[in-house]
């Protein structure tokens, strides 16, 4: 639509079903890159895709018209595919039910894009669960803690 400009910049973050540490170094980066295309495809802009074993992190700007649900939808249900169609794990893999989504302003995509790309490091320090919790808190999100993770098999 003419004269309709946006700014919209999002970060997801989603967990491999009960937080398996399943994806490896070895093609990990196929599975990102294989997430920034399909959030690229939407009309969205990834901007970085990251995680490590248990979970990803993206940070994409987002289409006004694509709804967030629609977009983690389609991204969480192709990605498994891939990863179930070229057998990258020893079992059937899943995501973990829900995620986080986090807006942000245009002045903090340098920070924001240098947290994600240094995931490595930060869960030398900190766990998923730690992290996503502080999300939540930094966030005022309100949650029942108990709805946040399916437990651990």
């Amino acid at each position: 639509m003419a004269n309709t400009y946006h700014q919209v910049y999002i970060q997801v973050v989603f967990a491999v079903k009960y937080r398996e540490a399943v994806i490896t170094d070895d093609w990990k980066s196929t599975l990102f890159g294989v997430i920034g295309n399909l959030i690229n495809e939407t009309g969205c802009k990834t901007i970085i895709v990251n995680g490590v074993e248990d979970h990803v992190h993206c940070f994409l700007g987002l289409k006004p018209v694509v709804s967030i649900s629609e977009l983690m939808k389609t991204i969480k249900a192709k990605s498994s595919k891939y990863i179930n169609d070229h057998h990258l794990t020893k079992s059937r893999f899943e995501w973990q039910e829900g995620y986080g989504a986090f807006s942000y302003g245009h002045s903090q995509i340098n920070v924001v894009y240098k947290y994600i790309a240094n995931q490595q490091e930060h869960h030398k320090k900190q766990t998923f669960k730690e992290e996503y919790l502080e999300f939540l808190d930094k966030f005022e999100i309100p949650f029942n803690e108990r709805y946040i993770f399916e437990n651990l098999i």
